[in-house]
């Protein structure tokens, strides 16, 4: 394929993302908004899944059980600096033709790209971590499987993943789709049951000065934003976007900038509704009858029940979490493929990369949940979101200094406010993430 070397890139591209899937999904050239709309809705659905991952739940429990509504505004917060960071994710897709990695590549020296290339695979275990072990639970407490085969069962998934990816990229969109569904179902349910106050829902949006203030909302509000905003979902939404088959002109790529950020933007507000849900519920049924202590995914089930007099409301709750442990494991198989072949220019089998990257979460999480069972894997799930929030700076930047470079992007560039808005909002993540990093070894 014979590529133009685009001003400011180093190197010409030697490979499409994800060329298996590269321009394949056909958008109609003449028709009305709703059409291009469907054609391009899809992988913003795929990103929202890893905001509302297990290891957003027990964080949110948290917030919920401790704090009542006040940690509301934080997720919010964290949402809309998802949309903005996503926004910029596709601009470097749809403008360069590179996914992250990709541009990473290009632009770092080789020892640079190697350390971001696994600082990216810890954050893709981690995640990968977290859906094995809520995947885990949930299958603990709906049908009583101990906490180790949970883990064991669970890793036989690979073989479903497979399945998907070789019938075509629309199949695997729209399990995700279904799936979120479910969970949206299971949350719709669990909030008309648990009569939530929407005048302290509504007060909770707005930043309290407590936040700030207590030590403890503090850290669990930095928790929820390192849960929030994923690293690897940087990288999956600059390669996946890649996917539709728009003109790769500049009135094409301006469609489809515009089709895929509204995509993207619709669908996480789809995952700050289900990632408030959990919170709403958590602060209407234990912070309001005097259980604060609540803090993880097991009590919370066993408790639903008894507090809101419904059988269905743990059940409910836990079908949910199995449906978000399975979709975050659709989406971190295609971001550790985008991440290797990106950084590294290797190309494995899809077998073999996700059989890797499974047994790297599996073993730490069979392990604990033998030597400590129920306790060691919560403490496990929490301690994965602290090293995704860790992660995160690394992903952030680099998608920040790549789309604020005129002569990489071209006319697709950011505009002044957005540059300086992002430079904001990578502060705030930089400075937060090292207070968490504090905390976790000194607090």
């Amino acid at each position: 394929m014979n590529f133009k070397i685009k001003e400011g890139w180093r190197k010409e591209k030697v490979s499409d993302s994800l060329p298996e899937v590269f321009s394949s999904i056909p958008i109609p050239k003449k028709s009305g908004f709703w059409r291009k709309y469907l054609a391009f809705a899809g992988p913003g659905l795929m990103i929202a899944v890893g905001y509302m991952d297990p290891g957003n739940w027990a964080t949110d429990i948290a917030g919920g059980a401790q704090f009542g509504y006040t940690l509301l505004s934080v997720i919010l917060i964290s949402n809309i600096f998802a949309m903005v960071l996503q926004h910029l994710s596709v601009k470097l897709g749809v403008a360069t033709e590179r996914d992250l990695a990709q541009a990473c590549r290009d632009h770092f020296s080789p020892t640079t790209n190697v350390i971001l290339w696994i600082l990216c695979e810890i954050a893709i275990a981690a995640c990968d971590l977290a859906e094995v072990i809520g995947s885990a639970i949930a299958l603990n407490l709906l049908f009583g499987i101990p906490l180790t085969w949970g883990i064991v069962i669970t890793t036989i998934d690979v073989l479903l993943i497979l399945l998907l990816q070789a019938k075509g990229f629309r199949w695997v969109e729209s399990i995700v789709g279904g799936l979120i569904f479910i969970i949206l179902i299971c949350f719709g349910y669990e909030l008309i049951i648990s009569k939530p106050e929407i005048n302290q829902i509504l007060g909770g949006l707005v930043p309290q000065k407590e936040i700030i203030t207590n030590p403890a909302a503090l850290y669990i509000g930095i928790g929820i934003l390192g849960a929030t905003v994923m690293p690897h979902n940087l990288y999956l939404h600059s390669s996946i976007v890649q996917t539709r088959d728009y003109d790769r002109d500049r009135a094409g790529k301006k469609e489809a900038i515009k089709f895929a950020t509204l995509d993207s933007t619709v669908s996480l507000l789809i995952a700050f509704f289900i990632n408030a849900a959990i919170l709403i519920l958590a602060a209407a049924t234990f912070h309001t009858t005097g259980n604060q202590h609540i803090a993880d995914i097991h009590d919370a089930y066993k408790m639903l029940t008894p507090i809101l007099g419904a059988s269905m409301a743990s059940i409910a709750f836990a079908i949910a979490l199995l449906a978000s442990g399975q979709n975050s494991t659709l989406t971190g198989t295609l971001a550790g493929q985008i991440v290797m072949e990106g950084f590294l220019n290797i190309s494995l089998k899809p077998w073999l990369r996700r059989l890797i990257t499974r047994l790297i979460a599996v073993i730490p999480a069979l392990i604990v949940a033998i030597l400590y069972g129920e306790q060691g894997t919560t403490d496990l799930l929490v301690l994965s979101q602290v090293i995704l929030s860790m992660q995160l700076s690394f992903a952030v930047v680099p998608l920040v200094m790549f789309t604020n470079d005129k002569s990489k992007m071209g006319e697709f560039v950011n505009k002044p406010i957005l540059k300086i808005s992002v430079w904001i909002i990578s502060g705030i993540i930089i400075v937060l993430n090292l207070y968490l990093l504090y905390q976790t070894v000194f607090g």
